[in-house]
């Protein structure tokens, strides 16, 4: 079966399978090529007849991940002009009032797409959820700050989707004043970041930040220099006219070699201190204070505008830099003497090694610094978080993924999460093993449908007197109150 419905542009046609009818690769706004590269996201043209919507569109550009990386997750890159589209799984196109929930994927604001076969939604809507997957200007395209162009244009691209939802998710059965967003890594950083903006009133109901943070944004003025360090790096000037003449190869190659540059030299004076605090050396092109759409850090924002506090998940994974440090041979590298200048490194003092190491006798100096780290990046803005919004009074849940992954060093890592979210289990034994526990898939991906239907994922509540964490695991999850807290104070004290 093909159905056929009409959107923005015209009508479309999609594949229905076991009851589920997908909608891929649909165009939400007009082409960004060119010296549209760099301007604001505009209306998509009208096109004729019917079209089709069977396979994933475009990506933005971007190179495949490190080795290391790629055999973990693989890598996207599917050429063409239209990559700012979303793809749609829903249980009744014909139906109404249906809850709709927008996916931002990760990648650190210079990979991903929405074509991942771990995003495939037919799990959510198979469970009466229309599930949204959206593409987003990325690197250059999306975060560059180039004279004479608006920034944060990956940010308005996601603001322009979430615009696109709600002017046309009826045509899918869905509800527009029932839209949950949730994303994970720089999508859940982007989650952080759209509900701290003013601009993105009235688009969303709830959100669920899955491995994010509420302090990945950057000063413009940082912003600014290293887009003059890309400039140069082109022999081109720093202005839209001149980025806008650039080829996807030579962009990927800019963004990739000013990346490896920063990783190998974090030098505060060359690339700004926000840059390397907030990107931690491993993210370069971020989101950038505006006062437009970023006001300021989300965490800093959220804690001070309790008016826009909504029903929220936040969580991460339990040991999410392993993911960083083991596949690349980091954490080979880490040892009793050299832990102490590493942490320093991040901006933290070494004697926090002792009270981790503490708790971990049993751990290698490796082990302590992707505990510390994950902390540092993830865990400590999610719980800030989650304390300003139930401090706000709205609804507020919080997690951790703590089943270890099959594949050895990796334990709980970044990115684990995911396919038990999406009920996706099949073909990601790359990354969780031979024999990932499909209850546990059912018992995450129930919760999340779950907030999205009633707003309310089936734990208790996370409260600032009793900070309850649902630690999801296999074979049983339970519910712990403020846990490692002991941890977790001495890390925020530590760092200020």
């Amino acid at each position: 079966m093909e159905p056929i419905v009409s959107v923005t542009g015209g009508k479309i046609r999609g594949r229905t399978t076991d009851g589920v009818s997908a909608f891929l690769g649909v165009p939400y706004a007009a082409a960004p090529v060119g010296p549209a590269r760099f301007r604001l996201p505009a209306r998509v043209p009208d096109w004729q007849g019917v079209r089709d919507a069977l396979t994933h569109g475009a990506t933005c550009v971007q190179s495949p991940y490190p080795p290391p990386i790629h055999a973990l997750i693989g890598s996207d890159g599917i050429p063409g002009d239209e990559y700012l589209n979303v793809n749609v799984w829903t249980p009744d196109p014909g139906g109404s009032g249906l809850p709709v929930m927008v996916w931002i994927h990760g990648g650190a604001f210079t990979r991903g797409s929405n074509a991942r076969t771990i995003y495939n939604g037919a799990a959510f809507a198979r469970d009466g959820v229309v599930l949204v997957s959206i593409n987003y200007r990325l690197g250059i395209s999306g975060f560059a700050a180039v004279a004479d162009a608006p920034l944060n244009r990956g940010l308005h691209d996601q603001l322009f989707a979430l615009r696109w939802v709600q002017e046309n998710i009826e045509s899918f059965g869905g509800d527009p004043n029932r839209v949950t967003i949730f994303g994970e890594s720089a999508g859940g950083m982007s989650v952080a970041t759209l509900m701290a903006s003013p601009l993105s009133r009235g688009l969303f109901r709830q959100a669920i930040m899955q491995s994010g943070n509420g302090s990945a944004v950057v000063a413009a003025e940082d912003a600014r220099k290293l887009a003059g360090e890309l400039a140069a790096k082109l022999g081109i000037g720093a202005v839209a006219d001149d980025f806008g003449r650039l080829g996807p190869d030579e962009l990927r190659a800019a963004q990739d070699a000013i990346a490896l540059e920063l990783m190998s030299d974090p030098n505060p004076a060359r690339w700004g201190s926000s840059i390397i605090a907030n990107g931690l050396g491993i993210m370069s092109l971020l989101p950038v204070i505006d006062g437009e759409v970023v006001e300021a850090r989300p965490v800093a924002v959220l804690a001070e505008q309790p008016d826009r506090a909504v029903p929220f998940i936040a969580g991460c994974t339990a040991e999410e830099f392993r993911f960083f440090t083991v596949p690349t041979g980091v954490a080979a590298g880490i040892t009793a003497q050299t832990l102490p200048f590493v942490l320093a490194r991040y901006g933290i003092n070494p004697a926090l090694a002792d009270i981790y190491g503490a708790n971990r006798p049993d751990a290698t100096p490796a082990d302590v610094f992707a505990a510390i780290i994950t902390d540092r990046t993830f865990r400590s803005d999610t719980l800030h978080l989650a304390q300003s919004n139930a401090a706000a009074g709205v609804p507020t849940y919080a997690y951790e993924f703590a089943w270890p992954s099959g594949i050895e060093g990796l334990g709980a890592c970044h990115v684990l999460e995911v396919p038990f979210v999406f009920d996706s289990l099949d073909g990601v034994h790359t990354l969780t093993g031979p024999n990932p526990p499909q209850s546990l898939a059912d018992e995450i991906h129930s919760a999340w449908v779950a907030f999205a239907e009633y707003g309310d994922p089936g734990w208790p509540r996370f409260e600032a007197d009793t900070r309850l964490v649902r630690i999801f695991d296999s074979p049983e999850s339970v519910v712990v109150s403020d846990p490692r807290g002991d941890e977790l104070a001495a890390l925020r004290k530590s760092v200020g």
